[in-house]
C-alpha cells in the first residue's frame, strides 16, 4: 500500500506557495536560522524566486518534499523528521575538513558562504524505497568548498560525516536504532568534482528546513537518496575509499557507489520503476527509472567500470 501524507503533517497551500515568506511559515525546523548566518532576507538579498522547471517533469509540492523525509537521526518513520527536527539547533554551526589538505581547519556556515555565489538549480532527487521528488535546491558545487583547504595529490575520496547530538537528536538515543553514529558517506574525488554534486542550503526560494539537512547538506542527483548525507559537520578527504553507514550495515543491498540503475535490483524489490510523489493508493504516479537519474553527462565517471558489479 501506498504511503500517505497524514492531514496534520500539510504546510498550508498559502504558505508553501509564498516561498519567500517570513521564516514562521509553519514547517518545523524553518525557524531556527539566526540573523547574521543564512537567512530568509539573506537569500531574498540574492533574488531567489522559484526557478524552471525540468523539462516536462512537474516540481513536487513543497510540504510533500518537506514532511516526508529520510533522516533516522530523528527517527525511523518518512514522519518522524519533520515532527522532531526543529529540536535540532542549528547556530552556531561549524564544518570541520581535514585529510588529505594543505589546510585543514575549521570554518563557520557564515564564513562558508561568505563570497560564495549561491546557485538556484532544480533537481531529481529518488530514493533506494523507489519514491522519488522534484526538489529546486538553492547551493553551491561541492568543489568550491573542498578547494578552499588545497587538496594534496593523495586525496582520491571525500569522506562526509553528519552531527552527532543525542541531546537533540532522538533517533541518536533510541534503544532500537542499528546505526554506529554518526552517519557517514562518501563520494570519490571525481564525483564530488562534477558540477552536478552540490551543497544544498536552502530549497523552494527558503532556507533549508531543519528536516531536511540544515544548514548544509549534500546533494549527488545522480544517486540514490541515501548518499546526499545531511546537516554534515566533517569533511575528511582520504587516500582509500571511506566506510559509508549503509554499506556497513547491509554491504549486500547497499554499494558504495548507489549511481541510480533501473538494470540493477535491490535484493528485496525492483529498482526498474518508481513513485514520483505525490502519490497515493489510487493514483500510484509509478515512472519509469532512468539511468543515473537522467542525468547522463556523468557517466564518462564510470567509464570502462561493471555498475552492476560495483553498485
Amino acid at each position: 500500500m501506498a504511503e500517505r501524507i497524514r492531514s496534520y503533517e500539510i504546510t498550508p497551500e498559502s504558505a508553501w506557495l509564498s516561498r519567500r515568506a517570513v521564516l514562521g511559515a509553519g514547517v518545523a525546523g524553518l525557524a531556527a536560522w539566526p540573523s547574521h548566518a543564512l537567512s530568509q532576507d539573506w537569500l531574498g538579498q540574492r533574488g531567489f524566486a522559484p526557478g524552471a522547471p525540468i523539462a516536462d517533469e512537474a516540481e513536487t509540492p513543497f510540504e510533500y518534499a518537506s514532511a516526508y523525509n529520510n533522516f533516522y537521526e530523528f527517527g525511523s518513520d518518512k514522519d518522524d523528521p519533520a515532527r522532531h527536527a526543529h529540536e535540532m539547533t542549528v547556530d552556531p554551526w561549524t564544518v570541520e575538513v581535514s585529510g588529505e589538505v594543505a589546510k585543514p581547519g575549521k570554518i563557520g556556515i557564515e564564513d562558508l558562504l561568505g563570497g560564495i555565489d549561491l546557485e538556484e538549480r532544480i533537481y531529481r532527487l529518488r530514493c533506494v524505497e523507489a519514491w522519488s521528488m522534484v526538489i529546486p535546491w538553492i547551493g553551491f558545487p561541492v568543489k568550491k568548498l573542498i578547494e578552499r583547504f588545497e587538496p594534496t595529490g593523495a586525496a582520491k575520496y571525500v569522506a562526509f560525516e553528519t552531527l552527532v547530538r543525542p541531546s537533540e537528536m532522538r533517533g541518536q538515543r533510541s534503544f532500537f536504532s542499528s546505526i554506529d553514529w554518526p552517519y557517514v558517506e562518501g563520494l570519490r574525488l571525481d564525483e564530488a568534482y562534477h558540477p552536478l554534486a552540490i551543497f544544498a542550503v536552502g530549497m523552494y526560494g527558503k532556507v533549508l528546513p531543519n528536516q531536511n539537512g540544515a544548514p548544509l547538506r549534500l546533494v549527488v542527483p545522480w544517486k540514490y537518496g541515501f548518499k546526499s548525507i545531511k546537516s554534515i559537520v566533517g569533511i575528511r578527504l582520504t587516500r582509500r575509499q571511506p566506510p559509508t553507514t549503509w554499506n556497513l550495515l547491509q554491504a549486500r543491498e547497499y554499494g558504495f557507489y548507489a549511481n541510480v540503475n533501473p538494470a540493477v535490483d535491490h535484493p528485496r524489490w525492483s529498482q526498474k520503476t518508481e513513485r514520483r510523489l505525490p502519490s497515493s493508493l489510487f493514483a500510484p504516479n509509478r515512472i519509469d527509472t532512468k539511468p543515473f537519474n537522467g542525468y547522463e553527462e556523468v557517466a564518462p565517471l564510470y567509464a570502462g567500470m561493471d555498475l552492476r558489479k560495483h553498485f
